[in-house]
């Protein structure tokens, strides 16, 4: 597996499964990042463009992303911040490494559409939900990262929609 461009950052934002609707509340509370994560489930090509017109994105393919445009998107990636090792997949279950064992200090994904931020082991795992269509009763979300050093902050952050 590649290890990808290191960007150079403090603040990330990350989206996952919009489906194709890019909510107003969600690029504004991605304002100010140094770049965007997206954890599949995109929808259409235009969520991206409107994303990169907010900051550079990373992003992987979800079950949903289908058609010419998401052909080159691949499903993981893995990439480093400073110290911190990411690795962003859209859905959990098909994780197929111990990323512990790995070294990764942070997994990001999505699918579920459940906001979810736990640490098992010396790694952080994050699902900021969705932050397209509302599902069921499940709130709308994004999360932010900061990284300092060696130390990884997460924070939900729900949308009034």
């Amino acid at each position: 597996m590649s290890k990808p461009e290191n960007p150079a950052a403090n603040l990330i934002g990350v989206i996952s499964d919009t489906h194709g609707l890019l909510r107003p509340e969600a690029k504004e509370a991605l304002k100010g990042v140094d770049f965007i994560l997206h954890a599949g489930d995109i929808g259409k090509p235009q969520v991206l463009e409107e994303l990169r017109a907010i900051a550079p994105v990373i992003v992987v393919r979800g079950n949903n992303d289908k058609g010419q445009w998401a052909d080159a998107i691949p499903e993981r990636k893995v990439f480093e911040i400073g110290a911190i090792s990411i690795y962003i997949l859209h859905d959990l279950k098909e994780l197929d490494l111990d990323p512990a064992a790995a070294g990764f200090n942070v997994v990001i994904s999505g699918h579920s559409h459940r906001p979810s931020l736990q640490e098992s082991r010396g790694v952080l795992f994050l699902n900021p939900g969705s932050a397209g269509p509302r599902r069921f009763k499940l709130p709308v979300s994004v999360a932010h990262l900061q990284i300092i050093g060696e130390r990884v902050n997460a924070q939900m952050v729900e949308l009034a929609v």
